[in-house]
């Protein structure tokens, strides 16, 4: 395709919000969400909810239309990846027509966030259109903020894993990382929980629910958990203790 024809389509923006404070939403995305025509994000099918866009809400101009994109959380892989498709395809509708738009997420849009799939069929299908991807703060590193906790030092090695599955990631890792982060914490907390006993090695194990959020709850004995279940924003950062920890 011609330069010609580049200048008539839109550009995308993948925009990460941060993990609940309106205040860590980048200058570069404030910027960006002031000027693009047209704001995307992913939604419950339940509802047309959404708490990314509810954190950018104050940085988005009222004429700017703001679409929700219904995700379904399905089983079928086929069916979710028809879902992807048809989603960056209505993107695209806009993107042709010259407007420039914006899918926002939380946190960081390149870590596990809905517009990684997004961007990867709309690279599929129009690679001829331009993207660009702005960074934004992770649940997990304002949650070690929060705690004044460093995520790494020295030579120390970082995991970052979803607790979707539980804790069989933490199993399979024959050297174990001296930091790990659970994200999405909430469905199968007691065998992360157990995952961790068994190492014997982590003797730091902090829960964080509701990240950056005026509801932000801090749960030092993780075993909580076991009693109370967690709820779907909720992260736990387990470290080992060092020979020089006070």
């Amino acid at each position: 395709m011609d330069n010609k024809m580049n200048e008539k389509n839109g550009t995308l923006y993948g925009i990460g919000v941060g993990p609940g404070d309106p205040e860590l939403i980048t200058l570069k995305s404030v910027k960006i969400l002031n000027h693009v025509d047209v704001i995307f994000a992913a939604a419950s099918k339940k509802n047309d909810y959404s708490l990314a866009v509810s954190i950018a809400k104050s940085h988005i101009p009222e004429k700017t239309s703001v679409k929700m994109l219904s995700f379904l959380m399905a089983k079928d892989k086929e069916e979710t990846q028809k879902v992807w498709r048809d989603h960056a395809r209505t993107i695209l509708t806009e993107l042709e027509q010259g407007k420039n738009a914006a899918f926002v997420t939380l946190g960081d849009p390149l870590t596990y966030s809905t517009f990684a799939y997004i961007l990867r069929h709309i690279q599929a299908l129009a690679p001829h259109i331009s993207v660009e991807t702005i960074p934004g703060v992770t649940s997990y590193q304002a949650a070690a903020a929060c705690l004044n906790t460093p995520l790494v030092e020295g030579e120390e090695s970082l995991m970052v894993v979803s607790g979707v599955g539980g804790g069989d990631r933490l199993r399979e890792v024959s050297g174990k990382p001296e930091n790990v982060v659970f994200l999405k914490a909430y469905r199968n907390v007691e065998d992360i929980n157990a995952a961790l006993d068994e190492t014997g090695l982590f003797k730091s194990c902090v829960g964080v629910t509701n990240c950056g959020q005026e509801n932000q709850e801090i749960i030092k004995d993780i075993r909580e958990f076991d009693i109370k279940k967690p709820n779907y924003w909720t992260l736990i950062i387990a470290k080992q203790k060092k020979e020089n920890d006070i």
